[in-house]
């Protein structure tokens, strides 16, 4: 088994900031994180050990202070933490705010807002709970239910894939010609550098494991991508959930991750897959094998006793 790390995995800055920020503060006075600060259980269970309480209502939160989760907020929905008197902590992406920002100018400058995403998504919710009026799309029967309008502005979840956001674009100014179109890429760049990456690491290999929480849109999305360019891919929150029976021992066998996903569980995925390359490696050869060496010791033993 041959064993590669796609060129860019694993968490990003956004994400190592947000979690540096949480711990930071709850060593000094308890806090509450609205939501979940990333969706990855391990680094929820490791806020927890911090004394770090999450809570996914306003209402529920029994700390004098509020961490806002990397997938940033609304200002509605900030408000509404302020009005109960909280203090509220930002631990929003930096690359969330820029979205955040282009979809204002968007309505400001009189353009329909047309986010591409996952409507349910928390990151979704903060960039729409503020405008009276916007589409979010996903898929291509999504741009049949969209209405006409002379300018729309197109925006998108940061985790989303770029092929698929310029392909929805492309419809998008297809569907209404007569139309402008205005698109700003918010995309990020960790999503885009774990995207290309793992599309060449899937190309190489027979086998990729992707590392991450199942709640995580950008680690399904790495999924996804990597099902395109590979017959087996594997979606594992950490090694316990690997499966010696989905690799063989003369495979290549791929790993990449999240953005929210640690280096330590990487580390681990890892670490037990050399080993199972090293065991296949130790095994014997079929010439070895200890019932074929019997038999040829039971021959010998008999043409010494003639």
């Amino acid at each position: 088994m041959k064993i590669l790390r796609a060129n860019h995995l694993g968490m990003c800055f956004g994400v190592r900031d947000a979690i540096a920020l949480a711990v930071r503060h709850s060593a000094s006075q308890p806090i509450t994180v609205l939501g979940e600060l990333v969706h990855n259980e391990t680094v929820l269970a490791s806020l927890r050990a911090h004394g770090v309480r999450i809570a996914d209502q306003p209402e529920r939160v029994t700390t004098s202070t509020v961490m806002i989760t990397a997938h940033g907020a609304s200002e509605r929905r900030m408000d509404e933490v302020r009005k109960r008197g909280l203090t509220v902590i930002e631990a929003t992406c930096p690359l969330v705010h820029y979205a955040h920002r282009a979809v204002s100018a968007f309505v400001a400058t009189g353009y329909h807002p047309v986010i591409v995403g996952q409507r349910d998504h928390v990151e979704v919710r903060g960039m729409t709970e503020d405008l009276e009026h916007y589409d979010v799309i996903l898929q291509e029967s999504d741009i049949e239910e969209i209405e006409p309008h002379p300018k729309f502005g197109v925006a998108a979840q940061t985790t989303q894939p770029s092929a698929r956001v310029r392909h929805l674009v492309s419809l998008l100014q297809r569907r209404f010609p007569d139309s402008e179109v205005r698109f700003s890429d918010t995309v990020c760049q960790p999503t885009k550098q774990r995207q290309f990456a793992a599309v060449e690491l899937a190309s190489e290999c027979d086998v990729v494991v992707v590392v991450g929480g199942l709640k995580s849109n950008n680690t399904r999305e790495l999924v996804a991508t990597c099902r395109l360019h590979c017959p087996l891919v594997h979606h594992v929150q950490s090694a316990t959930d690997l499966e010696r029976n989905w690799f063989g021992s003369g495979e290549v066998v791929g790993i990449t991750a999240g953005t929210s996903t640690p280096d330590d569980l990487i580390d681990e995925v890892e670490r037990c897959l050399r080993e199972w390359a090293s065991d296949d490696e130790a095994a014997p050869a079929a010439w070895e094998m200890p019932e074929i060496k019997t038999a040829v010791e039971s021959r010998d033993a008999s043409l010494v006793a003639k």
